[in-house]
């Protein structure tokens, strides 16, 4: 053999060597993209449940409006997964928009008497004009994301 032959079978070796790498690592990445997409559909799944029993409670009176809006609101975005046409969830997003100012825990505490009262009449306000929306909303989410 020629010399040119072994190095025309060297390349060839060396390409097919470079393709069943390059093979390999794709596989890698496709087994990691289903891996995450079997992630992300757990993930998915966790919140839905977890939308639909706040939703619930949220409906039965078992949580308040405010806190169940806030709770919806934070959950629906990181949920990622299909929806049901038709769902209008807007109002989680007023009413969380409209009380985000408002201290929680232990800044909440700190606050005088005068300060909790006026946050307070703002959350009365808050749950008087969006309470027909907001149990809307909660029942059309109870009855499931999709």
């Amino acid at each position: 053999m020629h010399l040119y032959h072994w190095l025309l079978l060297g390349g060839l070796l060396i390409i097919a060597a470079l393709a069943g790498y390059a093979w390999y690592l794709w596989r890698r990445v496709w087994r990691q993209r289903a891996d995450q997409q079997a992630q992300q559909d757990q993930r998915n799944a966790r919140l839905a449940g977890d939308i639909q029993f706040i939703a619930q409670s949220l409906v039965n009176g078992q949580v308040p409006m405010i806190e169940g809006s806030i709770r919806l609101k934070v959950l629906l975005d990181n949920y990622a997964g299909p929806r049901r046409e038709g769902l209008t969830l807007e109002v989680f997003t007023e009413v969380y928009d409209q009380t985000a100012h408002i201290p929680t825990h232990e800044a909440w505490k700190q606050l005088s008497a005068a300060e909790r009262k006026l946050h307070l009449r703002l959350m009365d306000t808050i749950e008087r004009d969006h309470q027909q929306q907001v149990q809307q909303a909660a029942r059309q989410l109870a009855d499931g994301l999709h």
